[in-house]
């Protein structure tokens, strides 16, 4: 087997966390995903598969808090208001999941924006 390019050992990262991480209606999963210039993240109830509740740099809302800052600051705001959102539909506690990514950066400023909004994890 030839070598793994760097998406595919995030997958296989992702993988070996969904084992794990699994989202119910009473607390389902926030998922994020960092593209190169862009942060997502989603309340997922894998249960039903239904997304409770999203947000993104690209959203409309977030797009203007966001302008001029840097990744790390907008992937904050992206927590931040998905936490409110989540709130919003009666959700307040959530199972963290990094999708394969570290625990550092982006996803770590994602993660602290939601438990500012008010989400426990």
């Amino acid at each position: 087997m030839g070598r793994l390019t760097p998406r595919e050992r995030r997958l296989r990262r992702h993988l070996r966390v969904r084992k794990k991480v699994f989202g119910l209606p009473e607390r389902p999963r926030l998922a994020v995903f960092r593209s190169l210039n862009h942060t997502y993240a989603q309340v997922i109830d894998d249960v039903r598969g239904r997304t409770l509740a999203s947000a993104s740099t690209l959203d409309p809302e977030v797009r203007e808090k966001v302008k001029g800052l840097r990744k790390t600051d907008a992937a904050r705001v992206v927590g931040e208001v998905v936490g409110r959102r989540a709130l919003a539909a009666g959700i307040t506690r959530v199972v963290f999941d990094r999708g394969g990514f570290k625990y550092h950066g982006r996803v770590k400023a994602l993660a602290e924006g939601a438990r500012a909004a008010g989400l426990e994890f």
